[in-house]
């Protein structure tokens, strides 16, 4: 069996930004990688979007490569920038771009 071809994490970037910017929602996601219960997204958000109040999965992490976003919950939120990597907590949850934003989702769905 062949393995798959690696992804350029810096051009899907690129990419989902480009149309973010052009989607009058502010937001491109793409699926980048399916693996039975693992799943690995690239999600844009442009400045001032942001994915409303959503379930969290049985396990899942969030790394910004791009910009700065706002992790929020039920009384909290957590800024995190360009380079960080961050547990989702396992409580209801959104996410708000501060900058133009490109974060890298995996998580783990029973």
């Amino acid at each position: 069996m062949q393995e798959p071809a690696p992804h350029d994490l810096a051009a899907l970037a690129d990419e989902h930004l480009r149309k973010a910017r052009a989607a009058s929602h502010g937001r491109s996601a793409h699926l980048v990688m399916h693996d039975g219960v693992l799943r690995q997204s690239v999600i844009a958000l442009v400045a001032g979007a942001a994915l409303d109040e959503h379930n969290a999965p049985p396990a899942a992490s969030l790394q910004v490569l791009r910009g700065r976003v706002r992790l929020t919950t039920a009384g909290r939120s957590e800024e995190l920038g360009a380079g960080q990597l961050q547990m989702i907590p396992k409580e209801r949850h959104g996410l708000a771009a501060l900058d133009d934003a490109v974060v890298l989702l995996t998580a783990v769905n029973d």
